[in-house]
């Protein structure tokens, strides 16, 4: 089929606590998110699987700007070769000129952010190419048929991919399991630990919903269908702006 893209999870960690993804299409090779600093054996064993090296890869596409997901981009881009795509919201961060900050979406996000592992330093690049707004970008002259579209929300530069075979690869517009991954209830949709705008990310979710996307891939635990994403975005509109549940019984 000429829209078939197969769809190859690459474990960062264990568990699914934390993944990057790679597209293979009928004329080219993509790699969502970079993972963290030193993940370059990790993606290149899963080409290495998939009878691929690192020159396949025709586009880095990093989903935003945390360490988790960009953390060896600058090195991937170096080996590859490959344009690095990522969002102008986010720029300031991918060059390290300015810190991320982090909004935690819950207890486990205060606690994560006492761990050193959000806050470790990476190399810091400048995007080949730079989506500005809601541009988007046609991935088909990369080779897979698809596009990559602005989902801010989680961050204010995340970017998501929409495939024509109606999945969608989110970053961190949400997550799955206990705490992070794969550890039990791997299928139930949760909130990542941390979470700029939660209701832009419900509305995010919602319009690639309305779109027809059945299938979910994130960078924390999934994939998610369709049913559990939808029951999460009504979630995240029943928090107030502080991020907690609004009480709904009668006053």
């Amino acid at each position: 089929m000429m829209n078939r893209v197969k769809v190859v999870r690459i474990p960062i960690l264990p568990l699914r606590m934390v993944n990057a993804h790679l597209l293979i299409g009928p004329d080219g090779c993509v790699l969502i998110d970079a993972g963290l600093p030193g993940s370059e054996n990790k993606i290149r064993n899963a080409l290495r699987r998939e009878k691929l090296t690192f020159k396949d890869i025709k586009l880095i596409v990093i989903t935003h700007a945390h360490v988790d997901h960009a953390g060896s981009a600058a090195a991937i881009r170096e080996l590859t070769g490959a344009p690095i795509l990522a969002h102008k919201d986010d720029a300031m961060h991918y060059s390290r000129e300015v810190p991320m900050t982090f909004c935690p979406s819950g207890w486990f996000g205060r606690f994560f952010i006492k761990l050193p592992l959000m806050f470790q330093p990476y190399v810091g690049f400048a995007p080949d190419l730079m989506l500005s707004g809601q541009e988007t970008l046609d991935l088909s002259r990369f080779g897979v048929p698809g596009q990559v579209i602005h989902t801010p929300g989680h961050t204010s530069g995340s970017i998501s991919v929409e495939l024509a075979t109606r999945e969608a690869m989110v970053g961190d517009l949400l997550a799955s399991g206990i705490l992070l991954g794969g550890i039990m209830r791997k299928h139930r949709a949760i909130r990542p630990p941390f979470e700029d705008d939660p209701h832009r990310v419900a509305y995010e979710l919602q319009r690639l919903l309305d779109s027809g996307h059945r299938t979910f891939y994130m960078g924390h635990g999934g994939p998610l269908g369709a049913d559990q994403v939808r029951r999460h975005a009504q979630s995240l509109l029943r928090l107030t702006s502080t991020g907690r549940a609004r009480d709904l019984h009668p006053s």
